[in-house]
């Protein structure tokens, strides 16, 4: 995958900077950087790259507010009372015991401590030592623990196997604390993969998944990571678990787009050209994805997710329109898959979104059609 990254990152940097497309009578010419009919994103009043938010896939005013609030004064109290009022059994509290427990492991390596500096982080410390029975503390500090391990540490190491038995047994009080909480239980599946569960200790933890929250995204793509072929499973199993998944998926759910994901997961280490994301099989998944978006709620908090990925898929496959479709509901936030599987999200992202413009443009589009 690493592989596939670089050499994409390197042909659409070159199609970018060598002289941007447009529609020319009997194919495509090209025209100078910064010529009035050159594409140009801006004038679809999308944002500019060093304004892309990062760390979050979509908006989430609320949870931005509290996470600046709590960075800001290192206080806690705002962030417990925010989870507090997430419903549980929701995609919603899943992302931001991601995103705060995300903040405090990029707080620790920007201000890893010393004798004469605190460490950063330290507001998620008090938080535990002050409220210990606090379920959304709990399930915070369990997913600190989980990218921690991730982040630092090298898989199948002495340091990787502590972190993540410490993530473990965090899991288990967190679950402890909120009884019927899929969000413990969703952590833990990063816990299962790093330490290798045996497949009957992971259908017992996905068995406690389906009892409290059936048809949760969050936790249908962490699972899907476990069964992947360069982990548990075998592209094979990946398939049938994300098939299987969308085919029992009730109306309105984004589980029907799970087999793109299950494609994505499977990418070729050297396949560039765009015939093979018209293949059969990335086609079938596309459209899969396309159903779902349409049919889902307009404020499913999972839906930037399917989104993104799409507009990945929709870019490789030069299908410039339904590109832009996507990239008008997207635009602004980045932190989703694919691109935060980059060193620098945000320029993974222009770099598709500028390829979709002029894609789009070459064959004859403009702002002028597109909703605002």
């Amino acid at each position: 995958m690493a592989i596939l990254w670089l050499l994409m990152a390197l042909l659409m940097l070159s199609l970018v900077l060598l002289p941007v497309l447009r529609r020319g009578r009997g194919g495509i010419e090209q025209v100078p950087p910064g010529h009035p009919d050159a594409a140009d994103p801006a004038a679809y009043g999308f944002v500019r790259q060093e304004q892309l938010d990062v760390r979050l896939p979509g908006p989430d005013q609320d949870l931005v507010e509290v996470l600046e609030l709590v960075q800001r004064t290192q206080d806690y109290r705002a962030a417990a009372q925010l989870l507090a009022g997430t419903e549980s059994a929701g995609e919603l509290r899943w992302q931001r015991v991601q995103a705060f427990a995300g903040a405090a492991a990029l707080e620790l390596q920007q201000r890893p401590g010393g004798v004469h500096e605190t460490p950063g982080g330290q507001w998620l410390r008090v938080w535990r030592a002050e409220q210990p029975k606090d379920a959304g503390g709990a399930a915070v500090h369990a997913e600190f623990l989980v990218q921690q391990a991730w982040r630092t540490a090298t898989p199948g190491t002495d340091d990787f196997r502590i972190i993540m038995e410490e993530a473990r047994a965090a899991c288990g009080q967190a679950a402890l604390l909120a009884p019927g909480d899929p969000v413990p239980c969703v952590i833990e599946l990063s816990v299962a993969r790093g330490l290798a569960y045996t497949q009957a200790e992971f259908e017992q933890l996905w068995l406690k998944i389906l009892d409290r929250a059936p048809h949760h995204m969050g936790a249908h793509l962490a699972a899907l990571h476990h069964w992947c072929e360069k982990w548990h499973g075998s592209r094979e199993q990946a398939y049938s678990f994300a098939e299987a998944a969308a085919a029992r998926a009730p109306r309105g759910s984004l589980l029907a787009a799970l087999p793109l994901f299950a494609v994505f997961e499977h990418l070729p280490e050297v396949n560039l050209v765009a015939g093979f994301y018209r293949s059969e099989v990335v086609t079938r998944a596309i459209h899969g994805a396309l159903h779902a978006v349409h049919a889902a709620d307009r404020d499913d908090p999972t839906l930037p997710h399917v989104r993104h990925l799409l507009t990945f898929f929709l870019v490789c496959a030069e299908r410039w329109a339904e590109a832009m479709d996507q990239l008008i509901h997207i635009d602004g936030h980045v932190g989703a898959l694919p691109w935060t599987l980059s060193a620098d999200p945000a320029a993974a992202f222009a770099l598709h979104r500028a390829l979709a413009v002029a894609g789009y443009e070459a064959n004859g589009g403009s702002p002028a059609p597109l909703p605002g």
